[in-house]
């Protein structure tokens, strides 16, 4: 096809975009209590509402797409993500936000597969197709990077709503774009959806990802999240049952009986599960210890997510050497080595001294998780490429869910044990987190609020060390796994006799 480096281009700008507009609203959120008046509560539906709908939908909508085009989806999805973002940026209160974000997660749960699955389709040559995957994760991780630099260019000079209306010119050009380069594919034979498949999908990832998420704001023994749990994993249960049952399932659930797709799917979850800390831990760190501006801390932690993006790209020839289960290893095992690095980070960093683990740790994501998503893609017939692509996906969400709710609470449990709040404050805020010991020492005298200052940050450092350590270590758990999971994947997993192992 001679245009299926365009077709690339274009995915790519889809999981780019997705991928910098989770990262934007994190930086937005203390402007909309002070101007939409958002209170806690509404915060945290801001801030999770996108995640259960994009969670919720993914494997119905790679589903949908199979059926009904994966063109057609992408494109009418596209057009949503941008009309619900102009919705977004307008919002007069925070109850319009909390439906627009709502609206953005549906949007994005037709946009993530999609990309995927037209890559899947169009790079027919192994070799290529993994090369793309590799372009493709690499953008993705880029956008994570470059969000905080883009909210934080928009927030410098405009009102919070900025930060959503750039989604609309990219949203424009892709849907105009893929109009005129991308081609139609979809499977021939699949018949309609299996709406209570589609129903009970939904409603158990939701569940699960709830109660993940309010265990780390409530934790696990209030009777809503147990609820959640319980009933979130019957309906899983219940959904898994049914597939079995269906001549089109929404999920083959026979894929996860090769191991070249289970071990590479376990991988992602485990390694987005134990890496998902960097973001808040790192932002946290260059904004609240260094004292960086949004600005500085993003345009910082660029290498990491262009090295990823040359980490993909790598990962193509490193096969032909070591092997898939050599490569993923490999890859985990350099993420590892990183976050040993951040157990030196001290109050006073120099820059320098912190570019080798994000530089390790980058081309370390590029090389697993290029991989492993080819080999998902790869294992499954193209035919039911959306739905390997959102069971994928979905292992990304829940990973990130599940990471950010036990190391997020490790870390602020490690920052409580080791702050030492100084003679005169007994603030409980200062002991909530490092943020709150900052609001607290705002209003102290200078001399008490400098010795604050210092003992929250020292907290928050050590505690930093102790997740890092935490999370190396699990790490290297999982990049055994992987070597020995995957061995056997032959390096060249053709078009036509998808593997098997």
């Amino acid at each position: 096809m001679k245009n299926k480096w365009a077709c690339l281009a274009i995915a790519c700008l889809a999981a780019l975009l997705l991928s910098l507009d989770l990262t934007v609203l994190h930086l937005a959120l203390p402007r909309l209590v002070t101007e939409l008046g958002a209170n806690a509560t509404q915060l945290l539906w801001i801030g999770d509402i996108y995640g259960f709908a994009l969670a919720g939908l993914l494997v119905t909508m790679g589903n949908v797409g199979d059926r009904v085009g994966r063109k057609r989806l992408l494109l009418i999805g596209a057009a949503a993500f941008g009309a619900a973002s102009v919705v977004t940026a307008y919002a007069p209160n925070a109850e319009l936000l909390i439906a627009a974000r709502a609206l953005l997660g549906v949007a994005g749960a037709t946009i993530m597969p999609s990309t995927l699955s037209i890559i899947r389709n169009v790079f027919t040559e192994p070799g290529e197709r993994t090369a793309a995957i590799g372009i493709w994760s690499g953008m993705s991780a880029v956008g994570f990077a470059v969000g905080p630099v883009v909210g934080g260019v928009l927030l410098d000079h405009f009102w919070w709503g900025s930060v959503f209306l750039i989604n609309v010119p990219i949203m424009l050009l892709i849907v105009v774009a893929g109009v005129l380069v991308l081609p139609e594919s979809r499977n021939p034979h699949a018949s309609g959806i299996d709406l209570l498949s589609a129903a009970l999908s939904f409603a158990g990832v939701v569940a699960v990802v709830y109660m993940i998420k309010e265990v780390a704001h409530k934790g696990i023994g209030h009777a809503d999240v147990l609820t959640a749990g319980v009933v979130g994993i019957v309906l899983l249960w219940v959904f898994v049952r049914r597939q079995t049952r269906l001549a089109e399932p929404l999920i083959d659930v026979r894929l996860f009986a090769r191991r070249a797709f289970s071990a590479s799917i376990l991988t992602n979850l485990l390694a987005i599960f134990a890496m998902s800390s960097t973001m808040l831990m790192f932002s946290w760190y260059l904004q609240l210890v260094l004292g960086w501006s949004p600005l500085q801390s993003g345009l910082a932690q660029l290498p990491g997510g262009l090295c990823s993006a040359v980490g993909g790209m790598a990962a193509t020839k490193l096969i032909h050497r070591i092997g898939r289960n050599g490569v993923v290893a490999l890859g985990v095992a350099l993420t590892g080595c990183s976050f040993l690095l951040y157990t030196t980070l001290t109050l006073e960093q120099n820059y320098l001294a912190l570019l080798p683990a994000m530089v390790i740790g980058g081309v370390g994501v590029g090389f697993a998780f290029t991989v492993n998503n080819d080999n998902v893609l790869a294992t499954a017939p193209k035919e039911r490429a959306g739905a390997a692509a959102a069971v994928s996906e979905t292992s990304f969400e829940l990973g990130a869910a599940l990471g950010i709710a036990i190391l997020g609470t490790v870390l602020n449990s490690a920052y409580r044990a080791n702050l030492e709040l100084p003679a005169g404050v007994s603030a409980e805020a200062a002991r909530e987190s490092l943020a709150g010991a900052l609001g607290v020492a705002e209003a102290l005298p200078a001399e008490q609020a400098g010795a604050l200052l210092r003992a929250a940050q020292t907290a928050f450092v050590e505690g930093m060390h102790l997740t890092s350590a935490a999370t190396a270590a699990m790490l290297a758990v999982v990049a055994v796994l992987a070597f020995v999971g995957l061995r056997g994947v032959p390096k060249v997993i053709s078009e036509d006799a998808p593997v098997r192992v």
